[in-house]
């Protein structure tokens, strides 16, 4: 602020209760007429009514004098934001009252006395003329665009010039040189306008700091011209200009405005008592603010290019507008002029404004007969739906109305289901109505393609397709109800609902496809379903996908189709069954008995051959086989297969009824049967008998009955001879008796050397037990228990052959845990039963009467400790069986282990 002619002060915002003064120095009587500030705020320059020129650094407290401005009265200066530092301001421009441009640079650097002047250089550039020759340069900006190219804009009272250019390359430092002297040999482009406030004043908007303005109000007599500024134009930086005339009052006549500045909406004129605020969208006045006649009249108004904020000034007072959500309302003028998408823009954040913007476009564009567009913004809307459909349908835009419904179901939530119901249903009928409408005209053939396009998109679309599977039964009933089967496999195809494709086909006789259905997608459920259809057409093909879908299919599932596919007993019909039955036994290993016993049946019925093959395969043993032996063997008595019959019989351990129906087949069959039971003599001997008897019987062959009696060891001749008619002669037997006879006589010798071996082995024992009754073990008074380890003699006690000795009382606890529990409950009856026996007595006579109630009364007391000792003393207990049976018994009983475990803690 210049406080006088002598005064200057500077308030860094930031400290505003720290300000600084800094006197100018001047002893005349020069007024300051004009100051300029950089947009950095470093860089300040005075111009004085003498002409002459200060410059004040904002690091400094120094004003220094501009010699080589001097005798220029200095109107304007166009900074240079793009090269203007702190330290230096870079190569600007200066406008002068005598319609000169200059171009100067400045330096902040103080040297000493001879040190060098803070202005580098002072040249003139352009002069800028109207009618009457030169005329002063009210304001100048100095821009560059992204291109490179620069851009000057000066004005005068009347004229607004401009200069645009491209400098010369690596010819930076010589500033604005170049882009004027283009100009020098015909005038600049420019505006002009009749009427003259005797000065004007142009302001730029720019939304950020050293970014690009764009846009510009110029303050003239006539009004203020308003445009935006566009640098990629090759020929004018200024575009979409309109001129807004002065509001009522204002004017060069009594109140001419003093001052403009330029915000994104607005422009204000600073009159002499008020500031007057116009929205550059109307022309119209959206605020007056009249001021004070204490604070005396307005005299300027400039705008802080960092910050925003606006400053007014009097002689008395200083004055900061603060501009706070200038677009609040900017949406509404918008709207009232049609501009829809920069009305959206504005109150993107405010639903409830943003959806009156889109109800009043989507009436605009029905106005306008554009419906699509008008169905696209009422779907976005709160409208009410059924208001919005009516306008359609009474329009007969049954297209529009289509896009409303679709962009309405796009928009519903996951809980809306009854809504997407109605939406997808009657979407459908709008399609299938408008293509049933366009399929029999000719001349719509590519409108019909189209919207079958549109119709398939639409039930393909990812976006609906959670809509559209829970309404699929409506759908598919509309589908069908139109006779578009077409369209019913295609949305089926979508839904993944192969069952109804696969039905169509199958019954449109399509069975190939109907396959190539099922093949695709593999469902097994769905080839239970229609295998038993699909058998009856294709029964190879059908069994090839069966294979190929191996383990996925329950092979369970398939029989029911199989069974009634192979009634009609054809060998084609039984080789198909066939072949994949065998495919679910060989390669599945299946287990099952069901599929087991069907394979049976159709071997029985169709394939013989490898009906005992498969038997035989399977094995003899009955609980591995995995078919039902019953029903395998009336299967194959029905059918007449005795051999698989015997082998049935062999594998149920019948062999009595597996030799009687192999000797109707084969009498080495009837054989192999006989020699199965290995273990059971007596009916291998039967099972031969019967052999014999049919040999001899039947086929009366005596040959082959010795054959039979040699093959079996435990037949003799004896067994068979009864077998055979009277007349026969004993030649056929002579070597068969004789065999018998020496067979009885080495029998009669071995048992006569077992007698003498069983003679000898008696007499041993006998001898054996007489050397037991004389045998005996010596005690010594310091042998211990080998238990407890107390002296032995103590206490009653057992001595074993081994050597070890043990009290009677340590042997019974040591036994005790080792016995069974019957055992134990015997013990323990002997030790009651002998501590109620009365103890023995001397005298004969009691004894003998002693002795008789013992035995009227049970057990002697001797014959107790005999039962005792036998159960305890039998063994010792560290050589014998019980120490070798507790071999994997714990050292720590489990039940006491934790209290043993605490007790080592």
């Amino acid at each position: 602020m210049s406080l006088g002619k002598d005064t200057l002060l500077r308030i860094d915002l930031g400290k505003a209760n720290e300000p600084n003064h800094v006197e100018l120095g001047r002893k005349d009587d020069a007024k300051v007429h004009k100051m300029f500030l950089d947009h950095t705020g470093s860089h300040l320059l005075i111009a004085l009514s003498s002409t002459e020129v200060l410059y004040v650094n904002r690091n400094g407290q120094k004003v220094r004098p501009l010699a080589r401005w001097k005798g220029q009265l200095v109107e304007s200066v166009g900074w240079n934001k793009a090269l203007g530092t702190e330290s230096g301001t870079g190569p600007i421009l200066v406008g002068t009252a005598q319609g000169q441009i200059f171009e100067a640079e400045l330096s902040a650097s103080e040297g000493g006395l001879f040190g060098p002047a803070p202005d580098l250089y002072f040249r003139p550039l352009y002069v800028l003329n109207e009618e009457g020759g030169p005329a002063p340069v009210c304001s100048l900006e100095a821009e560059r665009g992204p291109d490179g190219r620069g851009f000057v804009i000066a004005t005068t009272r009347q004229r607004l010039f401009q200069f645009i250019g491209r400098a010369a390359e690596g010819a930076e430092a010589q500033g604005f040189a170049g882009l004027f002297a283009a100009y020098a040999d015909h005038p600049p482009p420019f505006r002009e306008f009749p009427s003259s406030l005797g000065y004007s004043e142009l302001a730029f908007y720019t939304p950020k700091l050293r970014s690009a303005p764009r846009a510009f109000a110029w303050m003239m007599g006539d009004g203020v011209l308003y445009g935006a500024l566009d640098c990629s134009r090759p020929d004018s930086l200024l575009s979409e200009e309109r001129v807004w005339e002065y509001p009522e009052g204002v004017g060069p006549g009594a109140s001419p405005p003093l001052a403009i500045v330029l915000t994104q909406f607005h422009f204000l004129l600073l009159l002499a008592d008020r500031v007057e605020a116009v929205c550059t969208l109307t022309g119209q006045v959206v605020l007056r603010d009249h001021f004070l006649e204490k604070f005396g009249p307005l005299k300027h108004m400039v705008k802080d290019s960092s910050t925003g904020h606006l400053w007014a000034y009097t002689e008395r007072a200083v004055f900061r507008y603060h501009v706070q959500r200038e677009a609040r309302d900017v949406w509404r003028t918008y709207l009232d002029m049609n501009r829809f998408d920069l009305a959206k823009e504005y109150c993107r954040e405010r639903p409830d404004c943003l959806d009156t913007v889109l109800a009043r476009e989507a009436d605009f564009c029905f106005r306008q007969r554009r419906y699509l567009e008008s169905a696209r913004c009422y779907a976005l809307t709160q409208s009410y739906f059924e208001e919005i459909a009516l306008k359609f349908l009474e329009a007969r835009q049954e297209e529009a109305l289509a896009e409303f419904l679709q962009r309405k179901l796009a928009g519903l939530k996951p809980a809306e289901r009854t809504q997407a119901t109605l939406l997808t249903t009657w979407l459908t009928e709008l399609y299938l109505s408008r293509l049933g409408a366009l399929q029999g005209d000719p001349e719509a053939l590519n409108l019909y393609r189209e919207t079958r396009e549109r119709f398939r998109s639409f039930l393909s679309s990812p976006r609906h397709k959670e809509w559209l599977f829970a309404s699929r039964a409506s759908i598919h009933e509309l589908l069908a109800s139109h006779g578009d089967t077409e369209h019913m496999v295609y949305f089926a195809v979508i839904m993944q609902d192969y069952e109804r494709v696969v039905a169509y086909h199958c019954q449109h006789e399509a069975y190939e496809e109907a396959l190539a259905v099922l093949a695709r997608h593999r469902d097994p459920q769905l080839f239970y379903k229609f295998s038993p259809i699909l058998i009856r057409h294709i029964p190879r093909q059908l069994v090839d996908a069966w294979i190929e879908l191996g383990s996925r299919l329950d092979a369970r599932q398939l029989i029911p189709a199989l069974v009634n596919y192979s009634q009609g007993g054809e060998a084609q019909q039984v080789s198909q069954a066939i072949r994949y039955m065998e495919f679910c036994v060989n390669v599945l290993g299946e287990t099952e008995q069901a599929i087991h016993n069907y394979l049976l049946s159709l071997y029985a019925r169709g394939q013989p051959a490898s009906l005992l093959a498969y038997l035989e395969q399977a094995g003899a043993s009955p609980h591995r086989v995995h078919y039902d032996l019953k029903y395998a063997l009336r299967l194959c008595a029905e059918h007449g297969h005795h051999r698989a019959c015997v082998h049935v019989y062999k594998v149920l351990e019948l062999y009595e009824e597996a030799v009687d129906l192999a000797l109707q087949v084969d009498v080495d069959l009837a054989k192999q049967c006989a020699d199965l039971p290995e273990d059971d003599e007596e009916l291998r001997k039967k099972l031969w008998l019967k052999i014999a008897r049919h040999v001899v019987q039947e086929e009366e062959d005596v040959q082959t009955a010795m054959a039979c009696l040699a093959s079996c060891p435990l037949l003799k001749i004896e067994d068979v001879l009864p077998f055979f008619p009277d007349f026969v002669t004993i030649d056929h037997f002579k070597e068969a008796i004789c065999s018998s006879l020496k067979a009885y006589n080495h029998h009669i010798q071995e048992l006569q050397r077992e007698m003498e071996e069983a003679t000898a082995s008696a007499q041993r024992i006998r001898r054996d037990l007489q050397e037991l009754r004389g045998r005996y073990g010596t005690v010594e008074p310091q042998d211990k228990c080998a238990t407890c380890d107390f002296p032995l003699l103590n206490r009653p006690f057992y001595l074993f052959l081994c050597g070890h000795m043990f009290h009677a009382d340590c042997l019974l606890q040591a036994v005790r845990p080792g016995l069974p529990a019957y055992k134990q409950a015997r013990l323990e009856e002997l030790q009651r039963k002998l501590g109620a026996a009365p103890a023995p007595t001397k005298g004969s006579a009691r004894t003998k009467e002693a002795e008789g109630g013992a035995a009227m009364a049970g057990p002697s007391r001797e014959q107790l400790k005999a039962d005792l000792d036998e159960l305890v003393a039998a063994e010792c207990v560290y050589c014998g069986e019980l120490m070798i049976r507790s071999i994997d018994r714990p050292f720590i009983d489990p039940q006491r282990y934790e209290e043993e475990h605490l007790s080592w803690l």
